[in-house]
């Protein structure tokens, strides 16, 4: 029995394939979370409400830097992906340490993917994968004024 919401690859897919067999269809989303706000939650609820599991790939802490660049993350993935499992619409987590996410997609084939709205659905990483077998894309748009980075400059002074 899984007894933990965040879970390496090879175990979420044993369990993403289970769910399946019972019907339930995935949205999937990834992103780095540094820093948890309402802008994340609001996000994750929103991608919730098209699919019975949502699952989340975050972003390891070599992944965050080369993204971000030197001082990020400030919150380890560990505490990350604890944090992002704990969120009411999140059923399960992982961790991966690509640039992208796209070998996560391809192992769990989401039913939905889901990215926020910074991103152009032609851009998306792995959505054109997704579409080829008959799954959705969806650009979420962002809850205004909040942002990690915004967080982290504020609080710089």
């Amino acid at each position: 029995m899984i007894t933990s919401r965040v879970l390496p690859l090879p175990i979420l897919v044993r369990v993403v394939r289970r769910l399946r067999r019972q019907g339930k269809r995935f949205a999937f989303t990834n992103g780095c979370f540094d820093l948890l706000h309402v802008g994340h939650l609001s996000y994750l609820e929103r991608i919730k409400r098209h699919a019975d599991l949502l699952i989340v790939a975050v972003n390891s802490d070599s992944s965050v830097r080369r993204l971000k660049g030197f001082g990020r993350p400030v919150v380890p993935a560990r505490e990350r992906a604890r944090l992002v499992a704990a969120l009411k619409p999140v059923d399960y987590v992982t961790i991966f340490s690509e640039s992208t996410p796209l070998k996560v997609i391809r192992a769990i084939r989401p039913d939905l993917l889901a990215k926020g709205g910074d991103w152009k659905a032609e851009k998306i990483v792995g959505a054109r994968w997704v579409r080829s077998y008959g799954g959705r894309v969806m650009v979420v748009p962002y809850l205004r004024g909040h942002s990690s980075s915004v967080l982290i400059e504020r609080s710089r002074g």
